[in-house]
């Protein structure tokens, strides 16, 4: 009867310490659910304060090729890198032009940037039948960025995966704007976007007083193409195949080059590949190899070592 009793007791502490664990494990996976459940939809607020679904379409930009665009007193230049899914498909079109003094570069999902496009040209068709005027610049990126930003609190629509680089000439001048799908909309003398973008901002920042004074057209696209060159993995180069230009300015209606008319612009650059991978290149040849020191054979076999003295050996071979 005992012996009974004991074995009952310890069936029911077992059980009690299984149910126990299985309340915990299934507590911690509710809590992970809920966790996760942040980046469900646009509208939902991290306990930090983040949209996520937010952050994964800018993260959707930096996945795309690169763009640039630059700007002087008069004139915008917008150049970029255009990419192909395999060898026997077409380059994807990556500036496309919305107005006679308005156009668009775009870094990102494609088909996002199509509707936007879509959309400024209905706008610039009403300024132009309702108030008999070329619709602003300001105008045509704030109206994007409104529409933009309604996607970011409400159900049933996603944020776009597409960050634009808007380049226009107006009564007031030249100006380039950069969106994002976040709604938020910045004006730049210099901008870049896509993937490995900074590398181009870092060569704005080193000459925006030059590129602000350029009075010229052609100077304005030769920094334009430095800086998408330095935006180039190794084994790219810039080819009319690959690049487009764009420019629009005072006295000139915005004007697409594509294909064989951007060779002109590349026979201006002293180099189509990238120079800092070149110069990577150049530091690796110029290294002196160090020759191993040759070992004379003999015929006498080496002494046998014990376990702990190779193991010694060993541990110094690899601290050096």
């Amino acid at each position: 009867m005992i012996s009974a009793i004991l074995i009952y007791r310890n069936t029911h502490f077992s059980t009690q310490k299984i149910a126990t664990t299985t309340s915990t494990v299934y507590t911690l996976s509710i809590s992970n659910m809920f966790r996760n459940n942040y980046d469900n939809d646009s509208v939902t607020y991290s306990p930090t304060g983040r949209l996520f679904q937010v952050e994964y379409a800018l993260e959707a930009i930096k996945q795309g090729s690169a763009a640039v665009g630059v700007t002087s007193n008069t004139h915008v230049v917008l150049v970029a890198l255009k990419r192909n899914a395999e060898e026997l498909g077409s380059y994807q079109k990556k500036i496309i032009k919305v107005d006679d003094h308005l156009g668009i570069a775009l870094a990102g999902l494609a088909p996002d940037a199509r509707v936007l496009s879509n959309y400024l040209r209905k706008q610039a068709m009403s300024s132009k039948m309702i108030f008999k005027r070329p619709l602003s610049t300001s105008k045509a990126v704030l109206s994007i960025a409104d529409k933009a930003q309604e996607n970011t609190q409400s159900y049933g629509s996603r944020p776009y995966g597409v960050g634009l680089l808007v380049a226009g000439y107006d009564e007031t001048g030249a100006h380039l704007y950069e969106f994002q799908p976040s709604g938020s909309v910045l004006e730049y003398f210099g901008a870049a976007i896509g993937a490995r973008s900074q590398a181009a901002r870092t060569y704005l920042e080193r000459n925006l007083d030059v590129i602000r004074q350029c009075e010229g057209v052609e100077e304005l696209v030769v920094h334009a193409l430095n800086a998408l060159r330095d935006t180039l993995s190794q084994d790219v180069e810039l080819t009319w195949k690959n690049t487009s230009v764009s420019i629009v300015g005072k006295g000139s209606d915005f004007i697409l080059y594509d294909d064989e008319e951007v060779q002109q612009w590349l026979d201006k650059l002293d180099s189509v590949s990238n120079a800092r991978n070149k110069d990577d290149d150049d530091e690796d040849d110029d290294e002196p190899k160090v020759e191993e020191p040759k070992v004379e054979e003999t015929t006498d076999a080496p002494p046998a070592e014990t376990e702990g003295e190779a193991a010694s050996e060993d541990r110094m071979d690899t601290d050096e």
